[in-house]
């Protein structure tokens, strides 16, 4: 089973991936917890070169992830997958289409052709979005934190695209996303992905 967490900075999806990759475990599972971009030496690489690098020209942005997600596709998840093995991935494919696609204004259409066609065509299982208004996500910082990588420290307006693309790509597929309101208690939220995961162990996903 492949699952992917997605949305915007501080919405919480990492401690949700966490706690699906624990709970997982904890049923007898083998569980490959990943994130991207990453995940592979090269790829976190480019982790560094697109969060923390220079400044660069959209496409070169999004090709650096598809790059990067290929890699992770071909030497991570898909041999996790493999062995018969969970994988939980913070962030996947959906977030360039969300960021590069309508955040940078490069065209959702053409982010997914790229990234599908550098995984291979490799989707999730089920992909949690984990929906948060931007300003209320931000505001979970502590007071002496600041934004610290080249997407974080985009302005509101970025951000809002990249929320209604999220839920745009979630309305599109119901059937792959579980959308959840982020502003729940990790806990709540942790309960319904469980839930959700249980039903597609019970269809034989």
């Amino acid at each position: 089973m492949f699952v992917s967490f997605e949305g915007v900075d501080w919405s919480g999806k990492s401690t949700q991936a966490e706690l699906l990759a624990e709970w997982l475990r904890s049923e007898g599972r083998t569980v490959v917890a990943t994130r991207e971009p990453g995940g592979t030496t090269v790829a976190e690489g480019v982790r560094e070169l697109v969060l923390h690098g220079a400044h660069m020209a959209p496409w070169a942005e999004a090709a650096l992830y598809a790059a990067a997600r290929g890699d992770h596709a071909a030497q991570v998840i898909r041999p996790a997958l493999g062995r018969g093995e969970d994988v939980v991935c913070d962030r996947y494919l959906d977030s360039s289409i969300a960021y590069q696609g309508s955040g940078r204004v490069l065209g959702a259409d053409d982010v997914r052709r790229l990234s599908l066609w550098a995984a291979e065509g490799l989707l999730p299982d089920l992909t949690v979005l984990l929906d948060l208004d931007h300003e209320v996500a931000r505001g979970r910082l502590d007071a002496d934190d600041k934004p610290f990588d080249r997407l974080e420290a985009e302005q509101a307006e970025f951000h809002e695209r990249v929320r209604e693309a999220f839920l745009g790509l979630a309305a599109a597929e119901p059937e792959r996303f579980l959308v959840l309101d982020a502003s729940a208690s990790p806990g709540e939220l942790a309960a319904a992905v469980r839930d959700r995961i249980e039903t597609l162990l019970t269809s034989g996903v």
